[in-house]
């Protein structure tokens, strides 16, 4: 029996237009039309939509198009070399999240257990250079409210001292694991008021979880993906 887009819009709970921009972007096979104009759907184009709807949560959704545009053309291959990508990425990402565990454990136990080294003040140009980051992103961190530098007199120049350097560094490595700047805060604010790194293990927790849950999306994804692919497959081979 035909389906309308309205019946496809209705089971994926999106709108009528989302669905015509599935189509249009190949993430739907491309429907008949009956004499009319109509658009003709049927089973396979709601198999392709809500497998697409369930690979987007985990894969993203370009990589999620890119996977059912090598379907719908035959190349399974494709499809499965997009996949494997996604899982290594996402591997890459933990073993990234685990080394940041370590370095920020480090960093914050010299931020508790000893006090800055005294030195220079760095210029923000200065302080960039040593972090590996733009200029703008420390003052991106000052506007946030992360980063506290001083004011030369006179010129008005951005000075930090060896406490800025040090929560720059912890800043930066906390930006380089993809934490935003509300996760940061409390992190900062508990490590300078009662020496407690109790919010950064939850930051770090909270990254890991969410690693888990992407793993979960994928994991249900790939087997609406594969029942797909064996449809088709069905389908062709007749």
């Amino acid at each position: 029996m035909g389906l309308r887009p309205v019946d496809l819009a209705r089971r994926a709970g999106i709108s009528t237009q989302l669905v015509r921009n599935y189509e249009a972007a190949g993430i739907l096979p491309p429907a008949p039309r009956s004499e009319t104009g109509y658009r003709q759907y049927g089973e396979e184009h709601l198999s392709a939509l809500l497998t697409y709807r369930a690979l987007a949560p985990g894969f993203g959704a370009e990589v999620a198009t890119g996977i059912m545009q090598a379907v719908h053309a035959g190349d399974e291959a494709l499809a499965y070399r997009l996949v494997d990508a996604s899982h290594a990425g996402l591997h890459q990402q933990r073993l990234a999240t685990d080394a940041m565990s370590e370095a920020l454990g480090a960093a914050a136990a010299e931020f508790l257990d000893e006090p800055p080294v005294p030195g220079p003040s760095l210029l923000v140009g200065e302080l960039a250079h040593q972090l590996g980051v733009r200029t703008s992103a420390l003052r991106v961190w000052e506007a946030a409210g992360l980063l506290e530098p001083t004011r030369e007199p006179g010129t008005r120049y951005r000075r930090y001292g060896p406490e800025q350097v040090r929560d720059a560094r912890i800043i930066h490595m906390l930006r380089q694991g993809r934490y935003y700047f509300e996760q940061i805060r409390p992190v900062l604010e508990g490590l300078r008021r009662t020496g407690s790194t109790e919010a950064l293990r939850a930051a770090i927790a909270e990254r890991r979880a969410a690693h888990d849950q992407r793993t979960k999306a994928m994991l249900y994804g790939a087997a609406l993906l594969h029942e797909l692919i064996e449809e088709k497959r069905s389908a062709r081979d007749g």
